[in-house]
């Protein structure tokens, strides 16, 4: 499904607003995190729901959550119980622990040139280009990652990284 910038931004809203609470998200908190006017949101929302994308649950404690056709959209995974593997993540001389989707390499032929796109299971609203960050180490191979953010696209939840250092430890 072919969804513009602003659908995948507000729908991955959505998702990691749900995730992290495994309740419905209000149509003023999606506004506020996507600094959005929440007609806007409503009006979008009520496109989704004809998508199939999302489901309004109505009430005082109501407001959206997203179907599976939602995490299929984005392609993702639903996370049972908002848990998935985590990842260390040290942002601003603080370690984080986050939900990582994937990071995915180009040019580590070459040193001078290598970059990771790294892709978060949560919002990256938090990081600006030039921040340092050190992602790892990973589950199998215990990779880490030490870079600088060259640019975030949030409605993808993904950091551009400009990769500076990668180690693993070796097997014996």
């Amino acid at each position: 499904m072919d969804l513009t910038s602003s659908q995948r931004e507000i729908l991955n809203t959505l998702v990691n607003g749900y995730e992290e609470t495994e309740s419905p998200m209000p149509a003023t908190e999606i506004a506020e995190v996507c600094d959005r006017h929440v007609g806007t949101i409503r009006n979008l929302m009520q496109m989704m729901k004809s998508l199939g994308l999302v489901e309004g649950v109505p009430g005082s404690e109501g407001g959206y959550v997203p179907t599976d056709a939602a995490f299929e959209a984005l392609d993702r995974d639903p996370v049972d119980g908002g848990e998935g593997e985590t990842l260390g993540l040290a942002h601003d001389y603080d370690r984080v622990d986050v939900a990582v989707e994937s990071i995915d390499f180009t040019n580590v032929h070459h040193p001078e040139k290598c970059r990771a796109t790294v892709t978060f299971r949560e919002s990256v609203t938090r990081f600006s280009v030039g921040d340092p960050v050190i992602v790892g180490p990973t589950p199998n191979s215990g990779l880490v990652i030490t870079g600088q953010v060259e640019a975030t696209d949030e409605g993808r939840n993904v950091l551009h990284l400009d990769v500076k250092r990668m180690e693993a430890p070796l097997e014996p």
